[in-house]
């Protein structure tokens, strides 16, 4: 087994913040005649503010271990810790209480382009920031092509960096640090920035220096397709703590889920039923192959979004349709019951029942929002339009899986859509 090279034991970090309290709001009459008097009475305090001081713990009994090779995201919200985490770990701050052990070389990338010296020249800059970050003269000049290559700033490698735009900036920046050799890199969110032709440069950059070079990688992103394409394991902070810690697939299902609205079938009384005059819509929802609502799906099970609607009168073209958004806000697709056939066959008066089959083997795991309509193209005429109605988990039970390098099945699959395709081989 793989050697432990970052150990946590009851990290905690402390902070004291201050807080200001004013007295309640006043008109200008009496902020004129207060300043008066406090001109007259030199007794009367002339602040009307009061400080308090506020223990805040940034970080909180944090317990864990990182071995050599491993590539570990760390997620959460906005103000978790994730950053104050990775500056305890860089070194930077040091932890009020608990113990941290480090067994290697560090390197950070915590703010992209941290040492750049504006007036100086993309070549005199590697040469500075390759120094701040720790590597020696020789190291630098040994990789020095590699990191121009990278960055792909060669023609303007003579020109001062304050000249550069943000992308070019921050493409340097970026190639310095990662042709460090250090046992554990440490990066924050720097594929925030930058296209995504370049997002993704580093992210095999980085998968490299994984994979290849055995060394360790802390990942920090709010970008949950660049940790799953990354990362084998994560860490899950929440307000300062370890919320989950462990497998990925599972970690991110359950940080994608908060906030989702767990609904997988709705149903409405004729007289509060949404619709118009036309039709009404008396109930939808997630079906398996047996016609029954559930919310979580295998990825090898085939998903329907069920419609049961009443038209009221004969003539009407009535068309069901649905969209899918993933837990990001992606449009996965769109989709509705209207064929060359039925484009402007009228439905017959009465309660009708359609259901539109998501094949399987076609959606990747994660978290789906469903938003539904019924509605007349012909004619512009949207009957009802419900937004985010209906939601469901795809999961992957083990059916199939990815086989690795190792010969170990996962199921950690990037991208929006896994289809199951059929390979033909020829001799």
């Amino acid at each position: 087994m793989s050697e432990v090279v970052i150990s946590a034991e009851n990290i905690g970090k402390k902070y004291k913040i201050s807080h200001q309290t004013k007295e309640k709001y006043v008109t200008l009459r009496e902020t004129i005649a207060s300043r008066i008097k406090a001109a007259t009475n030199f007794s009367r305090k002339s602040s009307t503010n009061k400080d308090t001081i506020e223990d805040f713990w940034a970080l909180s009994d944090l317990n864990f271990e990182i071995r050599q090779g491993e590539a570990v995201g760390v997620i959460g919200r906005n103000g978790a810790g994730k950053s104050t985490l990775l500056k305890v770990i860089s070194r930077i701050t040091e932890p009020t209480v608990g113990k941290l052990e480090l067994n290697g070389r560090v390197a950070s990338l915590l703010e992209v382009g941290t040492g750049f010296h504006p007036e100086l020249t993309g070549r005199e800059n590697i040469y500075l920031n390759g120094a701040i970050l720790g590597m020696t003269q020789v190291e630098i000049k040994r990789k020095f092509d590699e990191i121009v290559d990278f960055s792909g700033v060669e023609k303007f490698l003579d020109t001062p960096v304050k000249r550069y735009s943000s992308g070019m900036y921050v493409r340097l920046a970026f190639a310095v640090a990662a042709h460090l050799d250090p046992e554990i890199l440490i990066i924050d969110e720097v594929l925030a920035v930058g296209d995504a032709e370049f997002q993704k440069k580093c992210l095999n950059k980085m998968d490299e220096v994984s994979k290849t070079g055995g060394r360790t990688i802390l990942f920090v992103s709010h970008n949950m397709t660049a940790i799953q394409s990354l990362c084998s394991s994560c860490i899950w902070l929440e307000k300062g703590k370890i919320q989950q810690l462990g497998a990925l697939a599972e970690i991110i299902q359950s940080y994608q889920n908060q906030g989702v609205k767990i609904l997988f079938e709705s149903n409405w009384e004729p007289n509060r039923a949404p619709g118009s005059a036309v039709v009404r819509l008396y109930r939808t929802a997630i079906v398996n192959s047996q016609l029954s609502a559930q919310y979580t799906y295998d990825v090898v099970e085939k998903i329907g979004v069920l419609f049961e609607y009443e038209v009221f009168e004969n003539d009407n073209v009535i068309w069901a349709g649905f969209n899918l958004h993933n837990s990001e806000g992606i449009n996965v697709f769109d989709s509705h019951s209207v064929t060359l056939e039925t484009y402007s066959k009228p439905h017959e008066k009465g309660i009708h029942q359609v259901v539109a089959w998501i094949p399987a083997d076609l959606l990747n795991e994660g978290f789906y929002s469903v938003s539904i309509a019924l509605f007349n193209h012909l004619v512009g005429t949207t009957h009802c339009h419900l937004r985010d109605e209906l939601s469901f988990s795809v999961v992957d039970k083990g059916s199939y899986g990815r086989i690795t390098a190792k010969g170990d099945m996962g199921s950690n699959f990037p991208g929006i859509v896994r289809p199951l395709l059929n390979w033909e081989k020829t001799k």
